[in-house]
């Protein structure tokens, strides 16, 4: 009969704690016969070689990493055993194609040794790193005092910056080696110019940097394990910054801000504290978190899509209700959202993800060609948790955001709907600012209710286009001609019904003389028989001509 060491943590994180740290969908727990709330000591290589015949070999607490093993293989059984003999805590293996085979988890059921597989596309040398860097962020509060940002998901800065924020009672801002902005804190109030302009640039403007290096500052930030104080001047507030250290290597900082009152008398402290919190944070992401996040982001796509099997992945609650906001960056061509954005338009994005990443925890983004998704939960009895964070797109300067919200899904099957609304709600506002001069387009947003007619104009036309691509008649003649003759009869009868038929409306905004319009309007009756006085074919032209103008000039329909 199996004999087992007592375990050597007791008191150690559990195998439940240890998982829920790592990159989403990195493992996959097949049976758990103790189930996961076993104390975890360590993670290791595994080398089937160490047992002994008499099997002593120990490997209490331990999660054993069976490299070169699948679950499907001949041996796995054996391993399991003898991890299971040894009184491992779990052991990994690689899943394969097949999955594990009935031999091996009936041999698991009847252990006490949690079987573990590693999902295709995750390399062992991830998962050690990823096992033992939240083994030590799992570490008992006492021992390393952090016990008031305990609880965070391995690589949630944004969360840590808003624990830390609490704790200072200030503003929290955690930079990488070369001051870029990694992550921020909620602004409860007014920050001061030079946080502006760090947010919003997503690093500490060069100009800064300089001076900060030419007066001494970052030489004793690097060079110390303490805090570091930055007195207030006549321009900015009083900071704090402390350095994250891994062993000898720094990892980044933390800067803690006056936020419209005094620092807390114990700042340094919780400064201090939080550094030595943040350093299996900063290795997460420094070492496998834009990994993980391009990881997390296709989870989302997939859920916005449907699949709500992505949920977890994507670090989203299922029972939780959630709203998806859509922001795109407007580069003026009025259309191809799917298509990359330039520098301007990237950093655009990238400020409005860090915006809603400070804004709400739980919040999670997905990119897609020029526009940015959020899901944003919303809070109990709230109908509108996108407002505020759609009012923040209105901040980013020199560029031009539209945002808007789909409503709140109260389950995860609800969310491609919510998405849907949302990316109608930005093609209204894009229809409405390529109407604009160029000079008079800026940022602007909308929630799913304000703009309810333009969004069921836009349904119905995506429906009725096939339909009306594949038939003739008056208006598509005029169209037609427009294009291949680059004459503007549609320009003058769209402008016409848009004025509700009023001839000097119409005329001033198309800056012509009355008489022309009455004109083109004439020749368009004569030429094509589109007489706007027929409400059939003003009717047929509001459709006809609403299609035109999604198509770029000289675009012929038959060709799409």
């Amino acid at each position: 009969m199996p004999t087992h060491e007592p375990d050597r943590r007791d008191t150690g994180p559990s195998l439940e704690q240890i998982l829920g740290l790592i990159a989403p969908g990195m493992l996959d727990v097949v049976v758990a016969p103790r189930g996961t709330n076993v104390p975890v000591a360590d993670v290791v290589l595994h080398d089937a070689g160490e047992e002994r015949d008499d099997g002593t070999w120990a490997a209490s607490g331990l999660i054993l990493l069976a490299v070169g093993v699948e679950v499907a293989s001949p041996e796995a059984v054996d391993v399991l055993r003898g991890a299971d003999r040894a009184g491992a805590a779990a052991v990994v293996m690689r899943r394969g194609g097949r999955g594990p085979r009935a031999a091996l988890v009936e041999a698991a059921g009847q252990g006490r040794t949690a079987l573990l597989t590693r999902r295709p596309g995750q390399g062992w040398t991830e998962v050690l790193g990823q096992l033992r860097t939240a083994l030590a962020h799992s570490a008992p509060a006492g021992a390393g005092g952090t016990a008031g940002v305990a609880g965070l998901r391995l690589g949630d800065l944004s969360g840590l910056a808003n624990t830390v924020a609490d704790l200072v009672g200030g503003a929290i801002t955690i930079e990488d080696p070369q001051s870029r902005v990694l992550a921020y804190s909620r602004m409860d109030h007014e920050p001061d110019p030079m946080r502006r302009l760090t947010i919003l640039g997503q690093e500490v403007p060069r100009w800064r940097v300089v001076e900060l290096r030419e007066s001494g500052f970052f030489q004793a930030l690097w060079s110390t394990d303490g805090v570091v104080r930055l007195p207030a001047d006549a321009r900015y507030a009083e900071r704090l910054a402390i350095a994250v250290r891994h062993g000898t290597e720094v990892l980044g900082s933390i800067w803690a801000a006056a936020d419209g009152r005094p620092l807390a008398e114990d700042a340094a402290a919780a400064l201090r504290t939080a550094a030595r919190a943040a350093v299996p944070h900063l290795s997460h992401h420094q070492t496998w978190g834009r990994a993980a996040a391009r990881a997390r982001e296709g989870a989302v796509h997939a859920l916005l899509k449907g699949d709500v099997r992505a949920a977890h992945e994507a670090g989203v609650t299922a029972d939780r209700p959630y709203a998806v906001v859509v922001a795109e960056a407007y580069d003026g061509r009025g259309s191809g959202a799917d298509e990359a954005p330039g520098a301007a338009g990237q950093r655009v994005l990238d400020v409005l993800a860090l915006q809603a990443a400070a804004y709400r925890s739980g919040c999670v983004t997905a990119r897609s060609g020029r526009q940015l998704y959020v899901l944003v939960p919303a809070g109990d009895g709230e109908t509108d948790p996108a407002r505020t964070l759609l009012a923040t797109a209105r901040s980013v300067p020199r560029s031009v955001v539209l945002a808007g919200a789909g409503p709140v899904a109260a389950g995860l099957s609800g969310l491609p709907a919510s998405r849907e609304t949302a990316e109608l709600v930005v093609r209204v506002l894009r229809e409405r600012a390529a109407r604009l001069p160029a000079g008079d387009v800026v940022s602007a947003v909308a929630a799913h209710g304000e703009v309810v007619p333009e969004t069921t104009v836009l349904r119905l036309l995506d429906r009725v286009e096939p339909l009306w691509d594949s038939l003739s008649g008056p208006v598509h003649a005029m169209v037609e001609h427009d294009r291949v003759h680059g004459s503007a009869y549609g320009d003058s009868v769209t402008a016409y019904l848009d004025a509700s038929c009023d001839t000097g409306t119409a005329a001033r905004r198309l800056n012509v003389h009355p008489n022309t319009l009455r004109y083109r309007l004439r020749r368009a009756r004569e030429l094509f028989g589109v007489d706007p006085a027929d409400p059939a074919v003003r009717l047929l032209a509001e459709i006809g001509l609403r299609l035109a103008a999604r198509r770029p000039r000289g675009t012929d329909s038959r060709s799409r």
